[in-house]
């Protein structure tokens, strides 16, 4: 399966993983996270394979999250209604997030993507 980089186009952390990959020659196929939001079901696969905290997932710097003041809020919801939550709207989601279907990294660190992409 090839590489899935799940991204919002004007996010630069987004382009310097688009750029590392084409660097490195290594095909993807890029999705928008707002046009085509993952579903809770993709997100919760997602989740679980990265074997991070659900909470890594959420856009903490993005300005939907500060409205919503989920900063509060996410502590006392259960991750069936975090991963809902995540699924209505992709700004809300921390990118890119990168997987095979296996692994998944979450953001960019160059080291990270070397590790797990090369």
């Amino acid at each position: 399966m090839a590489l899935k980089l799940i991204q919002y186009p004007r996010c630069t952390t987004c382009k310097k993983a688009e750029k590392w990959l084409k660097d490195n020659g290594i095909a993807y196929e890029a999705i928008h996270i707002v046009e085509q939001t993952p579903t809770k079901e993709e997100l919760k696969e997602i989740w679980e394979k990265s074997g991070l905290p659900l909470k890594k997932f959420f856009n903490t710097s993005g300005m939907k999250y500060k409205e919503l003041e989920l900063k509060d809020k996410l502590g006392s919801m259960s991750e069936d209604e975090q991963l809902a939550l995540l699924a209505s709207d992709g700004m809300l989601i921390k990118r890119p997030i990168v997987t095979d279907g296996e692994k998944v990294t979450l953001g960019f660190k160059e080291t990270d993507f070397t590790e797990s992409w090369k």
